[in-house]
C-alpha cells in the first residue's frame, strides 16, 4: 500500500514563513556592486568626461581647463583614489594668490579655494625648484594620495603618500604633510609680499586647516603642479 504524504495547513504555513524569512534576510545581506568609480577609460573618453564636468561646473572661472584636465588624467589612471573629490595645488602661481583648490566632482563645485605655502628652498614668492630628496626643504610635484590624520607640532595635520617614483615617493620619509601655519595668511602677504615658507610641506591657513583636511583625508587625490618641463615629460600619470 503506497504511503501518501499529505501536508497539513499548518505545515504549508510553516514553509511559507521560512521562505519569507530567508528571502527577507537575503535581501538585507546582499547588495549589488555600485559602480561609483571609473571604468577603464581611454584618453578620448577621459577628455570627454573631464570636459563635461568642467562645462557644467561652477569653477570654470577659477580653475583653468588645462590644469583640471591634467589633474583628472592622473585621477582616472590610479584606480585606488576615493571617488568624488580631487585637490589641486597650482605652484605655477605666486604664493600671494589663492592657488589651492578642492573640487567636489559629483556636484561639480569648488569646496575650497585658499592660500597655500611652498618649501623654503623652492623659491621666494614663486615656486621654481622642486625635489624628492630628504632635507632639501623643497616642495615635490606630482600625484599624492591623502592619508591618515594626526596631531603633531603643527597641530591637526594629514600625512601624504607620494605615488610617483623618484618624483615624490619620499613624502613619508621627508614628513611632507598638510598642516596649518601662521605664516599662511592674507595679513602675512600684505606685510611681506609673499607667504612664509615651509620645509617642503603644503601649509594651509590655520583657520581652514581642519575643515580642508576633514574633507579630503583617507584616500583622495592630490595633484601638485608646477612649471617644470622635466616632470611633465617623465610622469607616468600624465603620459
Amino acid at each position: 500500500m503506497a504511503f501518501i504524504n499529505k501536508e497539513t495547513p499548518n505545515m504549508k504555513y510553516f514553509k511559507l514563513v521560512i521562505f519569507v524569512v530567508v528571502i527577507f534576510s537575503f535581501g538585507f545581506k546582499y547588495r549589488p556592486p555600485i559602480l561609483e568609480k571609473k571604468t577603464v577609460l581611454n584618453n578620448d573618453s577621459i577628455e570627454m568626461s573631464v570636459k563635461k564636468i568642467w562645462d557644467e561646473s561652477s569653477f570654470k572661472e577659477i580653475v583653468s581647463y588645462d590644469l583640471f584636465q591634467m589633474a583628472m588624467k592622473g585621477y582616472y589612471k590610479y584606480d585606488s583614489f576615493e571617488v568624488g573629490k580631487i585637490s589641486i595645488i597650482d605652484y605655477s602661481k605666486p604664493s600671494s594668490v589663492k592657488r589651492f583648490y578642492v573640487i567636489d566632482l559629483k556636484n561639480k563645485s569648488l569646496l575650497f579655494n585658499t592660500l597655500i605655502a611652498h618649501g623654503k628652498n623652492t623659491g621666494e614668492n614663486k615656486a621654481i625648484h622642486f625635489s624628492n630628496k630628504p632635507k632639501s626643504l623643497k616642495s615635490s610635484l606630482g600625484f599624492f594620495k591623502t592619508s591618515e590624520t594626526y596631531y603633531g607640532k603643527h597641530g591637526y595635520s594629514m600625512k601624504l603618500d607620494g605615488l610617483e617614483k623618484g618624483i615624490n615617493d619620499n613624502a613619508r620619509k621627508r614628513a611632507i604633510v598638510i598642516h596649518g601655519a601662521n605664516y599662511v595668511s592674507a595679513e602675512f602677504v600684505l606685510q611681506n609680499g609673499r607667504l612664509g615658507r615651509s620645509w617642503g610641506c603644503p601649509a594651509l591657513p590655520v583657520s581652514k586647516t581642519k575643515k580642508v583636511i576633514d574633507a579630503i583625508n583617507n584616500g583622495t587625490c592630490l595633484f601638485i603642479y608646477g612649471k617644470n618641463e622635466e616632470y611633465l615629460k617623465v610622469s607616468e600619470f600624465l603620459n
